[in-house]
């Protein structure tokens, strides 16, 4: 699979692809903590790329990443839709359950709050746990 990171490791933006630039899509009051972006030649449950999470060394913006499996999905909604992320591990960073369970609900908690702010409607996100393919 190749993969291509849209929002580096540690970044407080989200960006999202669009032709051969990367635009801003919004603020994060957390930090990214692994590397983000989509598996090229794919189509999710939202009509866009399938998400993909890369553990691992900080990947600068752009980069092609080939890994030949997931090693589990991360399972959440976004704007009442399925937005499961597929997670792959890649280099020595280690895995801790307690701080993905942690990032992605308090990353649901936000997309919540940022639809009904900045777009005035209610929409479901939710974090619904991670289930991992091999052992870490």
């Amino acid at each position: 699979m190749h993969i291509r990171i849209e929002t580096p490791k540690f970044s407080f933006f989200k960006y999202h692809k669009v032709g051969d630039e990367y635009k801003r899509v919004f603020f994060s009051p957390i930090p990214t903590i692994f590397n983000y972006g989509f598996i090229e030649g794919t189509v999710g449950a939202d009509g866009m790329e399938e998400d993909a999470i890369v553990l691992g060394p900080l990947l600068v913006q752009g980069t092609l990443v080939r890994l030949d499996n997931a090693n589990g999905v991360v399972k959440f909604v976004d704007d009442s839709l399925r937005d499961d992320k597929k997670l792959f591990f890649s280099g020595s960073d280690t895995y801790s359950a307690m701080l993905f369970r942690t990032y992605f609900r308090t990353y649901a908690l936000f997309k919540r709050f940022r639809y009904l702010i900045f777009e005035r409607r209610l929409a479901e996100c939710r974090f619904e746990g991670i289930e991992l393919f091999d052992k870490v």
